[in-house]
This record gives structure tokens, sequence and C-alpha cells, in this order.
């Protein structure tokens, strides 16, 4: 998600996640493509209310942006200034909460106006968020995610991914979907759909279709599949990745 190379648990991993017989692998197709900016290193994305919202990483470019789908644009925006490195971000009730990389420090944001009023501390990294009616839920590149209390943001249980009866690793970027958490899996062009309740892989979906050609990012190794919103309202997933230009309804 963040080291620049391949660790050899990585390489490990990859051969691995392309021989899932146990379960479903799905492919996609492109409804609509958008612009994104390829400055934005996607760490989390929602959308809320008509526009996205997007958390970038790396630090010194950190930021949180509310984004205009159909062009892009970055219309409201808060940076995060060094030395943290912008993670996951989810909205619940009137608050954006936001995790940073490997400073244990996570910010409560006023949605409205995006001013930082609070902040609040965890164990280990931060990678993604995202959230149903009652919690919040965490990665942190392990295999295990970590359930919020969204009051106190307390861990009240602990989701242990796996896929025929295996740990899974570098669950990244998270996005509720109708029941299940969907969730990126870093240096993979999969994303893992997760059953809340016993954190098995129900089903991978493979994007590598999107995945950028060389020419069209300026850092191709760190390009990666990074960012799933879900429209409930309008039943749309867009997904994306760190400075892809393009953002895809699937």
């Amino acid at each position: 998600m963040k080291i620049r190379g391949l660790l050899l648990s990585t390489l490990l991993l990859l051969p691995v996640l392309s021989a899932c017989a146990s379960v479903p692998v799905y492919g996609v197709k492109v409804v609509k493509t958008f612009p994104h900016d390829t400055g934005a290193f996607t760490e989390g994305l929602f959308w809320h209310d008509g526009h996205l919202y997007e958390s970038t990483g790396e630090v010194g470019r950190s930021s949180i942006r509310k984004v205009d789908l159909a062009t892009g644009e970055v219309v409201q925006k808060k940076v995060l200034m060094p030395p943290y490195y912008g993670e996951g971000i989810i909205l619940f009730g009137d608050k954006l909460y936001q995790l940073t990389w490997q400073s244990g420090t996570g910010f409560i944001y006023d949605f409205k106006t995006l001013d930082r009023i609070g902040q609040f501390h965890y164990p280990g990294q931060g990678w993604g968020m995202t959230r149903d009616d009652t919690h919040i839920y965490m990665s942190d590149g392990t295999p295990q995610i970590r359930v919020l209390d969204p009051e106190t943001l307390d861990v009240t249980r602990r989701i242990t991914v796996t896929w025929d009866g295996n740990e899974v690793a570098r669950i990244n970027e998270l996005e509720w979907i109708k029941g299940e958490i969907w969730a990126n899996i870093w240096l993979t062009h999969r994303i893992a759909r997760i059953d809340p309740e016993t954190g098995a892989i129900k089903a991978f979906i493979d994007l590598s279709g999107l995945v950028p050609k060389p020419g069209e990012v300026r850092d191709p190794g760190n390009a990666v599949l990074n960012g799933i919103a879900y429209d409930s309202k309008r039943d749309r997933i867009f997904v994306t990745g760190k400075n892809w230009p393009h953002l895809y309804q699937i």
C-alpha cells in the first residue's frame, strides 16, 4: 500500500489469489468513465449526497477532497500537513473520520466545513474505513478488520479475513455494499467481497483490465487499484486507483 517495491510475502500472495477456484472470480463491465486527478494518491473513497469524497496519501501531499463526479474537479479540500500520511475516511453522523498510516492518530472533522474538531488514537497502522448503520470498520494491513463503536471509537470486535481457511493480509480500502464488505487487496488487481460476520471471502472481482498503462501515470509501480465507493440511492459502484487518470462506474 505504501512501501515502494514488492515484498517477498506479496510475491507469494499474488499466485495464491490467481488460483482461487474455491470462490467465484468475477470480471467487470464499465458502465461509465469519469476523469480522476492523476495527482491524487487515493487512499479512501466514499459517495455522499451527489459527490465523491476522497482521501489522498503521501507525506506533504495528503488531503481530504470533495469531488465533482462528472468533471473530477475538487470543490472542497482540507490539506493534511506533515508528518501525517492520509489514509481511509468515512462519514458517520455529521462527522468525517480520517486515518493516518503509521502515526497511530486519526482525525475528526466537521463534515460540512471540513474543519478539524478532534482526534483519536489507535495501535498499529491505519489503512481503510467504511461503515454500516451502526458501526465503523477499519483495516490496518493485517488480515483483521476492526469493528469500532462510532461514539467512542473503541474496538468492539475483530473480523479475521480468510479465503479457503487461510488468512488474507493487506486488506486495504473498504466499502460496505449490500451487506458485504468490499476490500481492495493491496498489490493485486482484485477486490474481495467479505462476509462481515465470518470474515470469509465470498468472491473476488478482477479489475486487471482497468489498470492504467505505464505512460498514463507518473509512478506505475505504485499506481495500484485502491478506492471503492457505492451510491446506494442509484445502486452505482465506483472504483479507481492511486494516481489513476480515470474513475470507473462498474
